[in-house]
């Protein structure tokens, strides 16, 4: 236990006085290191291999759709109205999916089983870590997945001539921004699955945003109605910033794409935040 918590003992009574004089009271000690410091040490030992295969999936995307449906396509009208090549069209719309995907596995499966299984959470809390802490440290350990595959997506876009524009390089920090946007509310949510059978409802969610948030196509083609679900959906608005920020297109939408983000990890945290709290320190 002393490996999660840094210096504090569980069953130290003057821990548990701590926790409530301190100046947040049982919420947050400071020490979201030691929560970041325990997953670290735990992805190192066993899921480094989930992680890396992660990776993988939107660059066989990339290269099966955009290279090869690409040479049928041809160019695109991509933001601004400017035209591009397939890829380079499709390529920040798998990077948003690659941030997402990266943030939520992190977030759901990987909580799901500390939560219910190892019990990990109720240890943490049994010392001075408060909710915030463990929330804080799990949201960051998905921002960590999140920034390398963000970083390792956009190199291969750069190899493959996909970018064009020094503005380009601002999609890993917004990348992470989707990424932190997803893991801060895929935890919360997860808070509330008791089951396997439950769990396979992010899935369910996840797969018809992948497929009908613009992209592989625009929004046009769909009708109006369909059109304001999908615009309602936040990896739309991930796809959507991530497309202006590869060709350096910046319009009013660009704000309103990155408040989206702001907003909902504002929402994310709080529920988060409070779930855990509810559950653990009852």
């Amino acid at each position: 236990m002393s490996v999660l918590t840094g210096n504090f003992n569980a069953g130290d009574h003057s821990v548990t006085e701590a926790a409530r004089n301190r100046r947040f009271g049982p919420i947050y000690s400071r020490n979201v290191r030691a929560v970041v410091a325990r997953g670290l040490m735990a992805t190192k030992s066993s899921n480094w291999m989930v992680m890396v295969s992660g990776f993988f999936e939107p660059v066989l995307y990339l290269i099966s759709m955009g290279v090869g449906l690409g040479a049928i396509v041809g160019s695109v009208q991509g933001p601004g109205g400017q035209e591009i090549s397939y890829p380079a069209y499709i390529a920040p719309a798998l990077l948003a999916v690659s941030a997402m995907n990266g943030a939520v596995y992190d977030s759901t499966w990987n909580v799901f089983f500390k939560m219910n299984f190892a019990k990990l959470y109720q240890g943490m809390l049994y010392t001075s870590l408060g909710p915030l802490d463990v929330a804080m440290g799990e949201i960051f350990l998905a921002l960590l997945r999140g920034a390398m595959y963000a970083t390792g997506f956009t190199a291969v876009m750069g190899v493959m001539g996909l970018i064009t524009t020094p503005w380009a390089i601002l999609m890993i920090p917004a990348s992470v921004l989707i990424a932190f946007g997803f893991a801060s509310f895929g935890m919360g949510i997860t808070s509330f699955m008791k089951t396997f059978q439950q769990m396979d409802w992010i899935n369910f969610v996840m797969l018809p945003m992948f497929l009908f948030s613009a992209t592989f196509y625009p929004l046009s083609v769909y009708p109006q109605s369909i059109q304001w679900l999908i615009q309602a959906m936040p990896l739309w608005h991930g796809v959507e910033l991530l497309r202006q920020i590869s060709v350096g297109v910046f319009t009013p939408a660009t704000a309103v794409h990155i408040g989206y983000y702001l907003v909902m990890i504002a929402l994310g945290v709080l529920l988060t935040t409070s779930r855990l709290r509810k559950l653990f320190l009852k």
